[in-house]
């Protein structure tokens, strides 16, 4: 099957800057990802966590010449810019709101040019673009058209896990290169270590197809007569779901009284065999 690459404009991201000479530091103490060691022209995914350990804020960070740029949900900048000033304290750190757009080129194929950087999350999700024009010849879409595609990947999103609702455990942060377990201390490091190493989670983020209508954001998933889960975002029969790993194993799943059924991704099982 022949694959073809879009391109779309992301406006529910944006930029924050970060320059000086303490960017780095600073950054790598409150994030989940490891920022000592990012390149200039890298990309990698994270979170800004609560001290409880669940899901603040995702982040995209990327390494460049004088700095970084945080790729975040827009909504949420000028709170993230708010809470970065607060844990600047004395660093010798710039904090800045950037006005680049964001971009993404997806559904298969290399990117056609220099300056795009393949998604750290998954290959298959396709490349970010940070100030680019947009290629010529490609198909343009929008963004429910990536949130559509991702989706089929199982990749979720913000709209799954919201804000200080989710362990980045359960929406798969940890699968999906979103989590260094081995950086050291960042803000709500000590609960995430402690779920990965104890093997606890019993609740993850998976996609789950129905032959009808998808139910929507929030409807219970049952087990028989047990709950399994509840509807996250989706659309066109597909959504992500927060499921109970110890209830869905070979059971009938419904949702309303609609047949449901699981879409466990390749990539899923493989990273949950994998040693951390």
């Amino acid at each position: 099957m022949v694959q073809t690459l879009h391109y779309a404009r992301l406006d529910s991201r944006s930029l924050i800057a970060l320059g000086g000479p303490d960017w780095r530091d600073f950054l790598h103490n409150l994030i989940s990802q490891n920022v000592e060691t990012l390149a200039v022209g890298e990309i990698r995914f994270g979170a800004l966590l609560t001290p409880q350990g669940k899901v603040l804020y995702d982040l995209f960070v990327v390494g460049r010449e004088d700095g970084c740029w945080l790729d975040v949900a827009a909504e949420h900048r000028d709170a993230i810019l708010q809470r970065l000033m607060i844990y600047r304290l004395r660093a010798k750190v710039t904090i800045a709101a950037e006005e680049a757009p964001v971009t993404v080129l997806f559904g298969g194929g290399p990117a056609p040019g220099e300056g795009w950087l393949a998604d750290p999350r998954l290959p298959d999700l396709g490349w970010r673009g940070y100030g680019l024009p947009a290629p010529q010849g490609l198909i343009e879409g929008g963004e429910a058209d990536y949130a559509a595609f991702s989706r089929s990947l199982g990749v979720p999103g913000p709209a799954d896990w919201g804000v200080e609702q989710t362990y980045p455990i359960e929406a798969n942060f940890d699968l999906l290169d979103g989590i260094d377990f081995k950086k050291g201390c960042f803000v709500g490091q000590e609960t995430t270590s402690r779920m990965k190493r104890r093997g606890t989670v019993k609740t993850r983020f998976l996609p789950i197809a129905f032959d009808g209508e998808t139910p929507p954001p929030g409807a219970e998933i049952l087990a028989g007569e047990l709950r399994a889960g509840v509807v996250l975002s989706g659309a066109d029969g597909l959504a992500m779901a927060s499921l109970r790993l110890d209830r869905i194993a070979g059971a009938d799943l419904s949702v309303d009284g609609q047949p449901a059924r699981v879409v466990r991704p390749d990539w899923f099982d493989a990273r949950m065999a994998a040693p951390f």
